[in-house]
């Protein structure tokens, strides 16, 4: 299976160590920021292991590999639009630090800490044209202490829990080729706006619905 991986930082390079484990996966391609005086740690990965590398904010329709498979966000910024999608075989998933659909938008760690919960998880999930609204692919929750920061509770609970979802998922890919995922309760689900971070890159806005808001 011919794997997209689109992310940046110390989550996209777990995500990908934990792949390129996986027998029959191949990272064909990257997508991770380029720009910056530092490089970033995923796009490092690529030059070291000479995988094609696609700067963050220009993967589309256009810029898509052929012969991808899936395609997995991992800690990505950016929308994947619907054309890019539909040229991967069997489309993309990505990583959420809530439970879906609580929580919606890139701050959910945030929001879940401002609103004194104690419960929270992470999900992966089919991207879809509803930012974080797709089908559920593994969902597990985890509990939060009373002293968890944004730094600890993603660092010691969150990510490698991501990790080990986004493995598994793939897994279950890898066995049935096509997955059905649980459709989101949409009547249970939440958005809050990003805090003091730019909206996410959408490319391929041609193809989402008219009662899709791009500030979102």
């Amino acid at each position: 299976m011919r794997i997209l991986l689109a992310g940046q930082k110390h989550f996209g390079v777990l995500a990908f160590n934990a792949l390129r484990e996986i027998d029959g996966i191949e990272i064909a391609a990257i997508a991770a920021p380029v720009s910056g005086e530092k490089t970033d740690r995923l796009a490092a990965k690529a030059d070291l292991h000479s995988i094609r590398l696609i700067p963050s904010g220009t993967l589309n329709a256009s810029t898509m590999p052929e012969n991808i498979d899936l395609i997995i966000a991992a800690h990505s910024h950016d929308f994947i639009g619907e054309k890019t999608r539909l040229k991967a075989k069997y489309g993309g998933i990505g990583y959420h630090p809530s439970l879906l659909p609580i929580h919606r938008g890139r701050d959910a760690i945030r929001w879940t800490l401002k609103m004194r919960e104690r419960v929270t998880g992470g999900t992966v999930y089919k991207l879809s044209n509803k930012m974080d609204g797709g089908d559920i692919i593994e969902q597990r929750h985890v509990f939060i202490r009373p002293d968890d920061t944004e730094k600890t509770l993603w660092e010691n609970s969150l990510q490698s829990l991501g990790v080990e979802l986004i493995v598994k998922s793939v897994e279950k890919f890898l066995k049935y080729e096509y997955v059905i995922g649980t459709p989101q309760d949409e009547s249970l689900a939440t958005f809050e706006p990003a805090i003091n971070t730019q909206p996410a890159f959408r490319p391929d806005l041609v193809l989402i619905g008219h009662g899709y808001k791009l500030n979102e």
